[in-house]
């Protein structure tokens, strides 16, 4: 009877069987989880370490004995035998980690005599049941014991997956791993596997997440996630090409958490009680990496983008590449050997050393496989952009705006008339522009006469500057007196963030939706910044609207238009930390006055009563100034 998953999470020891077809990362994944559990799991090992035969059908040529010398019921004998007495060997971990288990047994042998025998698999699965039948009671008690997960390929392609990591594939290897994935098949549509997930072309980290996600509620002890979330910027480059500047910045601008490979390296090691990990395989190595990376994110969950430098070996760089897949970006910093001389605190000869045991390991070939090979020769403030548009990336995924017609936004006549002039001039057979919209009341349907300006946002390259003061000169009259707000950015400004906290809501507003344009190029992706960046950054447009506000109360006649509007301001910012959001002025207003209990007929007389603006302006400071440690004064 096979034994049924629990969902609780008491800490009673469990036996894990990986199973599945060759080259479906059975035995890495066995290794990564083993390592993380550390002394809470224990691999069971190779099929082989449990029958005193192996070593000598090994000497032999296991191929051929399996294949060809070997009796069908001696191949049977040494694997059933194999797989019963590793079942019967005591725990030494709460948690034991078997590389496949009991119904790959079956599986096996019934791909064996298929091949062997020239069976159909119908035939094959009847013989491989009568070969085992002397086992049946055992295996019976060691399956009920096993917790089965199966790890496949991709359905369409399993075989060809299989056999692709192979260095020389037999006519009868292949026949065996075909069969083996129809008796495999046939297993779990009869139910032999709990557990079942396809590999595909995920990354290792992402399969081993997950396997957790799955395994987690068998035991405790066995950890719910791997990584989930977190993206790594691995740094590299020669000796002071600035991977020290760069990792340092993405801290200290972006939130990264800042480690250091050899710590992560060390780290690892010692809890695997490895004297020298330098000495180990490069694979290994990016193991013992990713394994420190996953405790590091795991005690410190609120993370979710980290640096390392630097990444001193190519070959385990590529490693770390094919485990992480797109949760890695690795950057490399490419500057010219003169200048780094020149940078070098200890000499010019200090650095080329350095160079030299770096290049033995292969760093300087890590830009062959860089996401991003970031020229440092220039200004800091190039390499700070860069690194900007490098973190942005993962933090504001690129949306591709939708669009709306001008008559959608219920302007008056003449403005209507005006934009799509507009739009006719800047978008013809060589568009000049490669977005425009409408924002502020206009883009809501609240526009209004002799109040509201005509606010617009663009996104056009810099020369294009000459021609849009052509046709904007040219139109002025057809706005009829209306103020017009045109705001222009480049396509890079945008995606390195180099905008106003304004414009952010902007790009936000757009990237959900919220705001949609009247034109955009074919193919047009912009940044969509998250909601907690657009919250956070509008803070620097709320401190500089609580100091504009006091201006123009200490002006003896003030504008009460951009009164008006600047105490609005500060009060949809106030509300937007509160998850209130209210993007027009009167309806942010009446929600923040009706919070502080005061009488909203002062927001409707504010516009035209220097009073009632003076008494609304001041009930949002206070608000604003509320929020601060220790009194007003």
């Amino acid at each position: 009877m096979i034994s049924q998953l629990k969902s609780d999470t008491q800490p009673h020891p469990v036996s894990v069987a990986f199973s599945g077809p060759d080259n479906t990362g059975k035995t890495k994944q066995i290794g990564i989880l083993a390592r993380r559990m550390s002394v809470g799991a224990t691999s069971a090992g190779p099929l082989d370490h449990y029958d005193r035969r192996w070593a000598a059908i090994k000497a032999d040529g296991m191929s051929r004995w399996w294949f060809e010398t070997g009796p069908v019921q001696e191949v049977c004998d040494v694997l059933a035998t194999s797989y019963l007495e590793r079942s019967r060997r005591p725990f030494s971990a709460p948690v034991r980690l078997l590389d496949r288990g009991i119904p790959m047994l079956e599986a096996s042998v019934a791909a064996t005599v298929a091949v062997r025998e020239n069976l159909a698999a119908s035939q094959a699965a009847d013989r491989a049941r009568c070969l085992l039948a002397p086992y049946e009671a055992d295996l019976r008690t060691a399956e009920a014991g096993e917790c089965a997960l199966l790890l496949l390929h991709c359905e369409d392609e399993g075989t060809r997956r299989s056999l692709s990591h192979e260095a020389g594939v037999t006519d009868i290897y292949a026949a065996y791993q075909r069969v083996l994935h129809e008796q495999i098949n046939r297993l779990t549509a009869e139910g032999r596997f709990a557990m079942t997930m396809h590999i595909g072309d995920r990354p290792t980290v992402t399969v081993q997440d997950e396997v957790r996600r799955l395994l987690a509620p068998l035991h405790p002890a066995i950890p719910g996630r791997a990584m989930a979330g977190v993206h790594v910027t691995a740094l590299g480059g020669m000796s002071e090409s600035g991977k020290s500047t760069a990792g340092e910045y993405l801290r200290t601008h972006h939130g990264y958490a800042r480690l250091k490979i050899g710590y992560l390296i060390q780290d690892a090691a010692t809890r695997a009680g490895i004297a020298d990990p330098y000495r180990l395989d490069p694979v290994v190595q990016a193991e013992l990496i990713v394994d420190a990376l996953d405790r590091y994110c795991e005690a410190h969950h609120f993370l979710d983008s980290v640096s390392v430098e630097s990444l001193h070996d190519f070959d385990s760089t590529a490693e770390l590449a094919r485990m992480l897949g797109s949760q890695l970006t690795i950057a490399y910093l490419d500057v010219f050997a003169a200048v780094r001389a020149q940078r070098g605190t200890a000499g010019a000869r200090d650095v080329a050393d350095r160079d030299v045991v770096k290049s033995a390991r292969g760093a300087d070939k890590i830009a062959s496989i860089a996401q991003e090979v970031i020229g440092n020769d220039g200004p800091r403030l190039e390499l700070e952009r860069r690194l900007d548009r490098m973190a942005l990336a993962h933090k504001w995924p690129e949306h591709r705006p939708s669009t709306m017609p001008v008559n959608a936004l219920g302007l008056p006549v003449h403005l209507e008339s005006y934009l799509s002039e507009l739009l006719d001039r800047l978008t013809g057979p060589s568009p000049l522009i490669d977005l425009l919209a409408v924002t502020g009341s206009g883009a809501r349907g609240k526009y209004q006469h002799d109040w509201s300006d005509l606010d617009v946002f663009v996104v056009a390259g810099v020369d294009s500057l000459g021609g849009m003061r052509r046709v904007l000169a040219d139109l002025e009259a057809e706005l009829g007196g209306v103020k017009l707000g045109l705001t222009v950015l480049t396509r890079a400004e945008c995606r390195a963030g180099a905008v106003t906290s304004r414009l952010v809501h902007v790009l936000a507003l757009i990237g959900s939706g919220g705001l949609v344009p009247l034109w955009c190029a074919a193919g047009l992706a912009l940044p969509a910044p998250d909601t907690d960046t657009d919250i956070d950054v509008s803070l620097r447009d709320g401190i500089q609207a609580a100091i504009e506000i006091r201006r123009q109360l200490l002006k003896g006649s003030p504008d009460l238009r951009d009164l008006y509007k600047v105490t609005a301001l500060l009060a949809k910012i106030q509300l937007r930390f509160r998850g209130i959001e209210r993007p027009a002025d009167n309806d942010a207003l009446r929600v923040l006055v009706e919070a502080g209990h005061q009488d909203t007929g002062m927001v409707a007389a504010a516009r035209t009563e220097r009073a009632a603006a003076d008494e609304l302006a001041m009930v949002v400071l206070r608000s604003w100034l509320a929020t601060l440690p220790g009194d007003m004064t």
